[in-house]
């Protein structure tokens, strides 16, 4: 059994799962997420819309473990893209993770490169 150490949701196997959850586990610290039984899910929505861009990153990780919506990488980008392009800091690596790994988005190492260098 494999959990995301995010919401305790079940992952793919190994051979199926990015090393998305794990490189970035260190910085989910200073990410302030709900308790997953405490998530309001359109109140997120709602902060979404409004372009903040850590609701933004927020429901990223929810699409990305499928935990409150049904688990899509590619919305996953999309949302960690907005937030990436606000300055987000940990969306920009994570959808430099993203490209490395082909998940919701082509594999491009060269945009890969590039997200992850702007988070540093």
């Amino acid at each position: 059994s494999h959990l995301c150490p995010l919401f305790l949701a079940q992952l793919p196997p190994p051979a199926r799962r990015s090393q998305l959850l794990y490189v970035t586990l260190p910085r989910v610290s200073s990410v302030r997420v709900p308790p997953p039984d405490a998530m309001d899910v359109t109140d997120l929505r709602r902060k979404v819309d409004q372009g903040d861009a850590e609701a933004q990153h927020t429901l990223g990780y929810c699409y990305y473990c499928g935990k409150h919506v049904p688990q899509d990488y590619a919305e996953a980008a999309v949302l960690w893209r907005r937030a990436a392009e606000q300055g987000h800091v940990d969306a920009q690596y994570n959808l430099g993770i993203c490209y490395r790994e082909g998940e919701g988005v082509p594999q491009d190492d060269r945009e890969a490169v590039r997200w992850r260098r702007l988070a540093v």
